[in-house]
């Protein structure tokens, strides 16, 4: 503190001596102009204003764009915190080094001794402890608060952790999404308009699925043509086998022929003749075999539609009167009186193209 100059005591003094109150007016303005000139030696009253303009180590990085400081960054934050606790502990380090300079000044230069009593010690010491109290209950405060950042730092943690992740998903789905649309344009140049609908997919469906209906059952009738050229093969591969055997048989009568002395030359001409005749004829009247079981029956055997009809001709003894006639795989129905009249008849090659007549027809 400043002492109080000389015109206050007189001022005082005058109070006492009841001077006039022009005397008054002019020690108070000397007053109010002694401590406004104090008031501008002190310390105190500009440090708010050079805190204020203070200038940081590194302040310039972290100024923003508007000129307020981008204190966003808590590392950054948190050396700006120490630098002001730091400048602010010299500040008050000054302020009580030139305070106990100022009253070990005050105290040597006064004439009157310091009146220190009990009462005023007590009262320094009660407020003493209530700073103390209050000091203390500020740490327990701080130090629960530092807990509870410490305690927050793991979730704060986790949760920057997923925000991370989150943020790298939603980077790769953007770079997903921009293929894909860079894909769609491609598909959508490569095929302009008109684009297959919904509909007209729906009817092209429609429609193959009829086509493949409609291959399937020519497929099955395809199948069912396999079949029946297959069951025609083996038939035919039989004749052939029966043929094969009959052309054994007469190739080795032609060999036994030959080995006899023919006189006539034109034999073994005339039997190739009659064979090849022979095989013609039962080709085009659907023939099978025709075979004598004795010398007065006959049995005939057609192929009418993949079936057999046979007819067992009988005649009378040393003649060619035709007696009986029995027909196999027809029914009896389709052939009626036909068999009848043609044997009272006798009218064999009438008997047989009206049985096979009745037979194709059925």
């Amino acid at each position: 503190m400043i002492e109080p100059p000389a015109n206050i005591i007189d001022l005082t003094t005058s109070r006492a001596a009841g001077m006039s109150s022009a005397t008054h007016l002019v020690t108070a303005k000397n007053l109010q102009a002694t401590l406004d000139d104090a008031k501008a030696g002190l310390r105190i009253v500009n440090a708010q204003a050079e805190l204020s303009t203070h200038i940081w180590d590194g302040i310039e990085e972290w100024v923003g764009e508007d000129g307020a400081l981008g204190l966003k960054d808590p590392k950054i934050v948190e050396s700006d915190v120490q630098a002001q606790i730091s400048f602010l502990r010299k500040l008050k380090f000054l302020y009580l080094e030139q305070n106990a300079k100022d009253k070990y000044v005050k105290t040597i230069v006064s004439d009157d001794a310091p009146l220190v009593t009990p009462a005023l010690n007590e009262e320094l010491r009660v407020r003493n402890e209530e700073k103390k109290t209050a000091l203390r209950e500020h740490k327990a405060k701080l130090a629960e608060r530092r807990d509870d950042l410490r305690a927050l730092s793991g979730f704060v943690e986790e949760d920057y952790k997923k925000a991370h992740a989150l943020t790298l998903q939603a980077s790769t789905l953007s770079q997903k999404i921009l293929d894909a649309r860079l894909s769609l344009t491609r598909l959508r140049q490569a095929h302009p308009h008109p684009r297959l609908t919904i509909t007209t997919a729906n009817q092209q469906l429609d429609g193959q699925v009829e086509e493949m209906q409609a291959l399937d059952a020519e497929l099955a009738d395809a199948h069912e043509k396999i079949a029946t050229v297959r069951d025609r093969i083996k038939v035919g591969t039989g004749q052939v086998e029966k043929l094969r055997s009959v052309r054994a048989e007469v190739e080795k009568a032609v060999e036994i022929g030959a080995g006899e002395r023919v006189e006539d030359g034109r034999v073994v001409g005339l039997y190739d003749w009659f064979s090849t005749t022979t095989s013609t004829h039962h080709a085009l009247v659907s023939l099978l075999s025709a075979h004598s079981e004795s010398d007065n029956e006959l049995r005939l055997t057609y192929r009418v539609r993949e079936c057999e009809v046979c007819m067992t001709l009988l005649f009378i003894p040393n003649t060619r009167r035709l007696a009986e006639a029995r027909v196999e795989g027809v029914e009896e129905r389709v052939i009626g009186d036909v068999v009848d009249a043609h044997v009272m008849e006798n009218d064999v090659p009438g008997l047989v193209w009206a049985v096979l007549a009745r037979a194709r027809a059925t």
